[in-house]
């Protein structure tokens, strides 16, 4: 009796390549690096400002005399503080903020992808990348490029939808009406 051979449609994507190419992710990083830096530059005026005062404190702190110095050190030192506070918080709040978002942008690609597999017949569709769980396959199987450029039209067509929806509709005063 003969063994029947039954054949898999597989392919493949490269999530590494993926994530590097898919606009809708070159976004987000794009928009949480423009908030990092914009943030990061509203404490490091704070930051400058209390160096100056530090050194102007250091310099003058002969003069003070010692409760003055030992309050304004006081005050600086919980400047300071205040100040690495602010930071960890900053950085942490952009950790969450792009991690929520890039959590559910992973969540649409996968979801993107079965529903192609399943469109096209496939029976499998592995991954690749920082995960791997191939260790070979033909190039033939990978529809990396195939997968990005459809999720980058996608991305592209409802970003062009949404801009549509949101144009300025001219504002009719009451006393034109009547």
């Amino acid at each position: 009796k003969a063994e029947e051979t039954k054949e898999f449609k597989t392919a493949y994507v490269d999530t590494s390549k993926l994530l590097e190419e898919y606009t809708e992710a070159k976004d987000i990083q794009a928009k949480y690096k423009a908030k990092s830096e914009e943030m990061g530059g509203q404490l490091e005026a704070e930051i400058n400002r209390f160096k100056s005062d530090a050194s102007n404190f250091q310099k003058n702190a002969q003069e003070f005399g010692q409760n003055l110095a030992q309050k304004n050190g006081a005050e600086l030192q919980k400047r300071e503080q205040q100040l690495q506070y602010a930071q960890q918080a900053m950085v942490q709040q952009l950790q969450k903020e792009s991690g929520t978002e890039m959590d559910s942008l992973v969540k649409g690609v996968k979801k993107f992808i079965k529903d192609y597999g399943k469109e096209k017949g496939y029976d499998y569709i592995y991954g690749t990348g920082e995960a791997v769980s191939i260790l070979y396959s033909k190039d033939q199987y990978d529809i990396t490029n195939e997968i990005v450029k459809k999720l980058n039209d996608k991305y592209t067509k409802g970003a062009k939808t949404e801009a549509a929806a949101t144009e300025t509709k001219p504002v009719v005063k009451e006393e034109e009406k009547k």
